[in-house]
């Protein structure tokens, strides 16, 4: 980041309802792994910064040539491909690599495309229509909901037939597990077993067990983002942007502040330069998304870049980012005719992704219509989702 940039971010003024936002959703990464974030946010100024074999990229065009240009060991420890190989039968979108890497990609691109919306819109709306109204019967708990959306939408995705609630705890757990097992640091005490056993859960649940690294970044991702969108939504005083023209940029931009996957882990397969440091096969990457996207600024910057930013780059960019934006525009699109305020949010210390464990949402008015776009003829019981 060059100094002219850092001054001019300096000079940009933040209103106060920005700042209460920022303040808000910072304590995730505060309290979920405080000495992690900390050591980000302290080397945060340099584009790389080298601690013995890992280097640390916050600078965006780092960013994106390491996920471009360097090649990357797609079944290290410690990193996703890492975690799919070790805990699933491999032959994952996130293990794989050269023609099988993007023959998969391509599969995956088909089955997430702007039609996948379309399939998934009445089991959103579904589930909106049954939780709404708590919003203004006593407060509506996102968290759950967002768990609820994510079951669904990762139900549909795999084809199976388990409880879309069952699907996503179990999804989350595996994540979870996943994360305490491969995080920096002393491992708790039968951790990989505990991964291993709740991998092997998940994959029991699905017809297909390859499908468990799509369900866990779906069920994840969603469950991460949706509330701290919300919440910073509600703090920042947003709602009245959130309509039918708006939402789509506002989720956008939403998921740019929050960018619910704050870390991307990998490891250099070959030598390479990058940002004037020298990499060498079996370096540890730890590409901060957060930074690349510049979440931790004001606004953007110009160009489609920083908004991408949270969802990888090019062959490592997430084949289902539109439909996490487009899942997210839904929920702003249904929550703002409450203009909801946060009543109560407690961080997650468990969760594979910082977020929230609890964040309850409260209407300061009763819309007339409940819901705003298109609503499913007949919407499935809230019994489908929460299977009892």
């Amino acid at each position: 980041m060059s100094g002219n940039t850092r001054a001019a971010d300096r000079a940009t003024p933040v209103p106060a309802a920005h700042r209460a936002a920022r303040r808000r959703d910072r304590r995730v990464y505060l309290r979920s792994h405080p000495l992690l974030f900390a050591l980000l946010a302290a080397t945060r100024r340099r584009p790389v910064a080298r601690l013995g074999r890992t280097l640390l990229v916050h600078d965006a065009e780092a960013y994106r040539t390491a996920l471009t240009r360097i090649p990357l060991d797609r079944t290290a420890p410690g990193t996703t491909g890492g975690a799919a190989a070790e805990l699933t039968s491999g032959g994952l979108l996130f293990d794989q690599d050269g023609a099988e890497h993007r023959s998969a990609r391509r599969a995956l691109a088909v089955e997430l495309d702007a039609s996948a919306v379309e399939r998934l819109r009445p089991a959103w709306q579904a589930v909106l229509t049954a939780r709404l109204p708590e919003l203004v019967d006593g407060g509506l708990e996102l968290v759950s909901m967002a768990r609820e959306l994510a079951g669904v939408t990762a139900a549909a995705l795999t084809g199976t037939a388990a409880c879309p609630a069952t699907l996503a705890g179990a999804a989350a757990e595996a994540a979870a597990a996943a994360a305490r097992d491969h995080l920096p640091g002393p491992r708790p005490p039968g951790a990989a077993r505990t991964a291993a056993a709740r991998a092997a859960e998940l994959a029991a649940l699905l017809p297909d067990p390859r499908d468990a690294m799509v369900a866990v970044a779906a069920v994840n991702t969603s469950v991460a983002a949706l509330p701290r969108a919300a919440a910073w939504c509600a703090d920042a005083g947003l709602w009245s942007s959130a309509d039918a023209a708006g939402a789509p940029a506002l989720a956008a931009e939403l998921l740019r502040l929050t960018a619910p996957s704050p870390l991307l882990p990998r490891v250099a397969a070959a030598e390479a330069v990058l940002a004037g440091h020298r990499v060498r096969a079996g370096d540890r990457l730890v590409l901060v998304a957060r930074h690349a996207a510049g979440a931790h600024r004001p606004a953007p910057a110009p160009g489609p870049a920083a908004t991408q930013a949270v969802f990888g780059a090019g062959p490592h960019a997430c084949p289902g980012a539109g439909v996490a934006r487009a899942l997210l525009a839904e929920l702003l699109l249904a929550l703002a005719p409450y203009r909801p305020v946060v009543v109560r949010a407690r961080v997650d210390r468990r969760a594979a992704l910082p977020g929230w464990a609890e964040l309850t949402l409260r209407a300061t008015r009763s819309p007339e219509q409940h819901l705003t776009g298109p609503r499913p003829t007949e919407p499935r019981p809230t019994e489908e989702t929460r299977c009892g």
